[in-house]
């Protein structure tokens, strides 16, 4: 059964690991993965390491906690991309562009795709999380756009995916890739 404390208990959890997992991000966007000791982001907390290592086991799992943590709040929210939608696939598709790039070039979204791609070659996961995170969700509405259009006739889509895939080569690909 849960108790009120219990419940509290949980909370403060929740808000010190999603403090703990910010203020790490910082400091690993700031100084990179190696300059960064799990002492440092204890320190800059006011905490223990031993605190760090209770939550997680190893800087590397930390780095990865927090690349995942940005990863979720930085992800473009699928409601916000049927919010640009209108029965002009054509306006629907520039909105949806415009957004897009939008998020892929904002602050954020420049500092995670840095913290990725200088990692990912010792962090091969990384590639996964923002696969799962960001683009397969994205793809996944647009290709659903595409069959809609093309079940009402108004385009032909023999594969709604693989035009979906185009489109975001197209519209965030250079930004994406060009960091």
């Amino acid at each position: 059964p849960k108790t009120r404390a219990t419940v509290r208990k949980f909370q403060r959890s929740q808000g010190l690991t999603q403090e703990l997992l910010d203020s790490a991000l910082e400091l690993f966007l700031m100084k990179g993965f190696d300059q960064v000791s799990i002492d440092s982001i204890a320190t800059s907390l006011g905490m223990t390491k031993r605190t760090v290592y209770a939550l997680y086991a190893d800087k590397a799992d930390l780095f990865k906690a927090t690349v995942q943590r940005a990863l979720e709040s930085w992800a473009m929210p699928i409601p916000s991309l049927q919010a640009l939608e209108s029965g002009d696939l054509q306006a629907s598709l520039l909105r949806i562009a415009h957004k897009l790039v939008a998020n892929a070039v904002s602050p954020i979204g420049l500092r995670i795709q840095r913290a990725i791609n200088a990692h990912i070659y010792r962090f091969p996961e990384l590639g996964d999380i923002a696969y799962a995170k960001g683009a397969r969700p994205t793809v996944d509405f647009l290709a659903d756009l595409f069959r809609r259009h093309a079940r009402a006739g108004y385009i032909k889509a023999k594969d709604p995916e693989a035009i979906a895939w185009k489109f975001m080569r197209l519209v965030v690909g250079g930004p994406a890739h060009s960091l």
